[in-house]
This record gives structure tokens, C-alpha cells and sequence, in this order.
């Protein structure tokens, strides 16, 4: 028996998972090469076909972001600017495989090297795209993982996560990934746990380690390999007290979020899809705290109705409850063919609000969409990656434009309060000179990355992609303090507000509303109930 092995890496998805490795190897099946060119492009044709339509079939039992990421998936494949190479390769005389491979790599390197965090986690995109193909030339097909297995590898591929089932337990424990990835975000969302950034050391466990069963502490991030009996006597028992805690959320969830000393805190929710609303049930919280539009930003500029039907339909489902919606957040990690502009730095270029200024033509579309949707509900607009005054007031004034001019067209509508993200610092350290705003919405996320100067999709600098941290609780509890002073409502949108660790800081920096996303919703409630404020 090989002494116990102890990685650490970063907790994607909060979890427990006890059971057998499964590896997540390499397409490694031969391809029969074919008798002529003409041969090999129909091998190769046949192949993409035969993905493509795996991947519709799949995306028939998903909606929302699944849905989102197996299209673009499929819009992949169906784009000559990423089949034409391999099939200018086979008439040059290669066999499909190598010349699909060869591309694909190609276009692999591209992502995981862009300045884009957007682009890197679409690379696993990209391989899973490439894998898929190869296991149609060469007819191959992935072995089953065991019940409660826990993937173990470089990187696993978004289908091979909507594939499996995940009732019997597992999860996931990653050498590279991000806990900013697709597969990461959909884990989140099921509750299935996961670790990333394990590392090389990981992948060079012996064949006795991987052979074993295996400890997976997603809530603190590491896993042990070939574990001790007094190692899996101790998991057990965090385990079982993540699952009772985890119960006793549930029990919080329908009550209103207060603390030990009866301290009311609003807890809203985020959400990226109308369809998400569909899974909450409106009486377990306070509104949403975060609506974000970029959805409708995909392969084509969305037109006018479409987005008023979207703004509707969650309005109308949230009643009486708040909903803020986010002015479109293209830019950085989020490029939007047609509006955004590539550039070296993408996050300290043009995105948020300085592209939609820089873009009026673009934001006036959906300025009119959002003031039309108001009159249907509780409407909030909020404008991302604000960092001086005059961008605030800029965008206030086309909202004026546009409302006077619907109204001279006798076009129902009504104007929003409109507030602003605090996500750069500039608003942080100086909230004085942003007093006409209507509300301040922190977003932790981007907040606390320009802070601290370290980047929350990379492992190398994860421990200080921190909230917690003074210099960045400082500049919460101040935002707050400004807002209480001056009657300015303040929440916090990003992760940090679901996050239990973190939920007792907040509050004591004198937050009294958080958004989080639905899974961790019970969760959020819990944790501020044993806050003793």
C-alpha cells in the first residue's frame, strides 16, 4: 500500500466526493487510413456530421448556460474558418486525422494563450470540439466511468460533463482547468464537487495511487490519494458536516435572511438566461440582484423586441421584487462579434460602459428595450465598469434622449433608477464623487482582481483573489459607510456574496444586501444566520 498522497488545488464547486479514480486519457484509438483523398474528406465529413448531431441531440435535455455552451459548440463546427484548414490538409495528402488534429492543436494554442480569460476557457471548448471528431474517425467511443467515480485529469470536456450522471455521487479533480471554466459553472450549478489547479505533481502519482479509492475535499480544494484509514475516518466526518450543514440550509431557505441579533439582510439572486428563473421559486428571495445581458449578445446584434420580451418576462416574474438589470458587459471576457474590439489588455480597455458609450448606435437599442420593459415590474438598471462621474452621466442622458423620444411617439415606458457597479477601484476610494447615482451594486469579482492585482482565473496568484483580504474589505465597508451615510442603497452582486466564508466579513463591513447565484442561495441564508451582528 503507497503512502497517502496530499494535492492542493482550487475548490471549484464546493463538495465531497468519495470513490474510484477514473482517468480522463487522451483519444487514443488508431485511424485506418483511407485508399484516396476523395476518401479521407468524406471520412472526415462524416466525422463532423456525426459530432454535430451528438451534440444536438444533447443539447435537447439542457437549457440555459449547458444550452449556451453546447451551440456554440455546434456553430464551431459549422464554421469554414475552422474546417477549411484540415481539408485544405488531406488535399495536400494528409489522412483526416492528422490534418484535423493538426488544426485543431493549432487553434488550441490560440485560446490557452490569448490575453483573453474569455478565449482560454473556451479552450477546453476547443478540445472537446477536437476529441469528439477523432473518436468518430476512429469509431471510437468513451469507456463508462463507475458510479460516485471522481474525474481525474488535465482538463474534462463540457459533454463528457452533461453526460454523466451525477445522482450517484463523484466529481471532479483537475491537474490545469479554472474555477472560471464552463464545466466549473455548470458543476456549480448541479452540486457536483470539483477541484482545479492540482497541478503536474498530481498526473505523476504512481499506478498504486490512481488505482485506489480517492478523498476529494472540494471545499477546501485538495484531494488524497490512497488515503489512510484514519484519513477516510476524518473525511467522512467533514463530509457528513458539510451534508448536515448543507440540510440545515435548506431549512433557512423560505424564511427571510437575518442574523443571530435579528439584523435583516436582503439575499437577491443573479441570474445570465430568463430560463433561470424558471427553477426559483420567487418567495425564497428578495428579487434579482444581477440580470446579465450578454446573452442576448451572441452571434448577432439582439434587435429591440427581442430584448423587451427578455427584460419582460423577468420582470413579470419577480412581481413586486426588485430587478436589476445590468447594461450589456461585453469586452474583457466577453467578446461579442460585431460590438467589441480586440485588444491587448482587455480588461483595462474598452468594455462595460465604455464600450456602450463608444457604441451608442448598439446601446440605444437596448436603452429603449429596458425603458419599455419597465413598465412591467420593478425595473433597476446598473452600468458595469463605471470609473469616472461623466460615464454615468453620458449614459444617464441617452436613457433621457430615449424616453423623450418614445414618448413623443406615444410608446409606453418609464424611467428606472439607475445606478452604477462598484467594481473599479477609482469608485471605491472616491464614492463622494459618485452622489447622483441611484444605488451602487459592488461586483467583488473584478474588484477585488484589480485590487490585489491577481487575476481569479489563474492558480498560480488564486490565494490572492481573495475578498477577505483587508485592503479589499476596507474599500467594501467604506462604500457601505458612504451609502448609509448619504441613504444610497449598496449590495454586492459577486461571488464573494454567496460564499460562506466570507458572508460574516461582509456583513460586519456593514453590507445588508447580497446577490448570489440560485445553487447557493440556502447556503447564503445560513450563513448569515450564525453571524452574531
Amino acid at each position: 500500500m503507497p503512502e497517502p498522497l496530499r494535492l492542493t488545488g482550487i475548490s471549484a464547486s464546493a463538495g465531497y466526493a468519495e470513490g474510484p479514480l477514473y482517468i480522463l486519457d487522451p483519444v487514443a484509438a488508431p485511424y485506418a487510413g483511407k485508399a484516396s483523398a476523395a476518401d479521407e474528406r468524406l471520412a472526415l465529413e462524416t466525422a463532423i456530421e456525426a459530432a454535430t448531431s451528438r451534440l444536438a441531440t444533447l443539447i435537447e435535455a439542457v437549457e440555459g448556460d449547458a444550452a449556451d455552451i453546447l451551440e456554440f459548440q455546434i456553430a464551431m463546427l459549422e464554421d469554414d474558418a475552422l474546417t477549411g484548414p484540415p481539408f485544405a490538409a488531406i488535399d495536400s495528402g494528409q489522412p483526416a486525422d492528422a490534418a484535423w488534429r493538426q488544426a485543431l492543436d493549432a487553434e488550441i494554442v490560440g485560446y490557452e494563450t490569448s490575453d483573453q480569460d474569455y478565449f482560454r476557457a473556451r479552450a477546453a471548448d476547443m478540445r472537446d470540439i477536437r476529441d469528439q471528431v477523432l473518436r468518430a474517425l476512429t469509431e471510437d467511443s468513451e469507456a463508462g466511468a463507475p458510479a460516485g467515480a471522481i474525474f481525474y485529469g488535465e482538463d474534462i470536456a463540457p459533454t463528457r460533463f452533461l453526460e454523466t450522471d451525477w445522482s450517484s455521487g463523484g466529481g471532479i479533480a483537475l491537474k490545469a482547468g479554472s474555477a472560471a471554466s464552463h464545466v466549473a459553472m455548470l458543476a456549480r450549478s448541479r452540486g457536483v464537487p470539483m477541484v482545479v489547479g492540482l497541478g503536474a505533481v498530481g498526473l505523476g502519482a504512481s499506478p498504486a495511487h490512481l488505482a485506489g479509492v480517492a478523498l476529494l475535499d472540494a471545499e477546501h480544494g485538495g484531494i488524497v490519494l490512497a488515503p489512510s484509514k484514519a484519513e477516510i475516518e476524518a473525511f467522512r466526518r467533514s463530509s457528513s458536516s458539510f451534508a448536515a450543514r448543507r440540510d440545515r440550509a435548506e431549512t433557512f431557505l423560505a424564511r427571510p435572511a437575518a442574523t443571530k441579533a435579528g439584523t435583516a439582510v436582503r439575499v437577491l439572486v443573479n441570474i445570465a438566461d430568463p430560463s433561470d428563473v424558471e427553477a426559483i421559486d420567487i418567495s425564497t428571495c428578495d428579487g434579482i440582484g444581477l440580470m446579465r445581458t450578454e446573452f442576448l449578445f451572441g452571434k448577432t446584434l439582439p434587435d429591440e423586441e427581442t430584448q423587451y420580451r427578455a427584460y419582460r418576462k423577468v420582470l413579470e416574474w419577480a412581481g413586486e421584487k426588485p430587478v436589476t438589470i445590468r447594461t450589456v458587459d461585453a469586452g474583457g471576457d466577453k467578446p461579442v462579434p460585431g460590438f467589441t474590439v480586440e485588444e491587448g489588455n482587455p480588461f483595462l480597455g474598452l468594455r462595460g460602459i465604455r464600450l456602450s458609450l463608444a457604441r451608442p448606435e448598439i446601446f440605444r437599442v437596448q436603452i429603449r428595450a429596458l425603458l419599455r420593459a419597465a413598465m412591467h415590474g420593478n425595473l433597476k438598471v446598473m452600468f458595469p465598469m463605471i470609473a469616472v462621474m461623466d460615464e454615468y452621466q453620458r449614459a444617464a442622458a441617452l436613457f433621457a434622449e430615449e424616453q423623450s423620444g418614445l414618448s413623443a411617439r406615444g410608446v409606453a415606458q418609464k424611467m428606472p433608477p439607475l445606478g452604477i457597479m462598484v467594481e473599479v477601484p477609482s469608485v471605491a476610494i472616491a464614492p463622494e464623487a459618485f452622489s447622483g447615482v441611484a444605488f451602487f451594486s459592488i461586483g467583488s469579482n473584478d474588484l477585488t482582481q484589480y485590487v490585489m492585482a491577481a487575476a481569479r482565473d489563474n492558480a498560480s496568484v488564486a490565494h490572492l483573489n481573495s475578498v477577505r483580504y483587508p485592503a479589499v474589505l476596507r474599500l467594501i465597508a467604506s462604500i457601505a459607510a458612504f451609502g448609509q451615510e448619504r441613504k444610497i442603497q449598496v449590495s454586492l452582486c459577486g461571488d464573494a456574496g454567496g460564499d460562506p466564508a466570507a458572508i460574516p466579513a461582509l456583513i460586519e463591513a456593514g453590507l445588508r444586501d447580497l446577490s448570489v447565484v440560485p445553487a447557493q442561495l440556502a447556503m447564503a441564508k445560513a450563513a448569515i444566520a450564525d453571524v452574531s451582528i
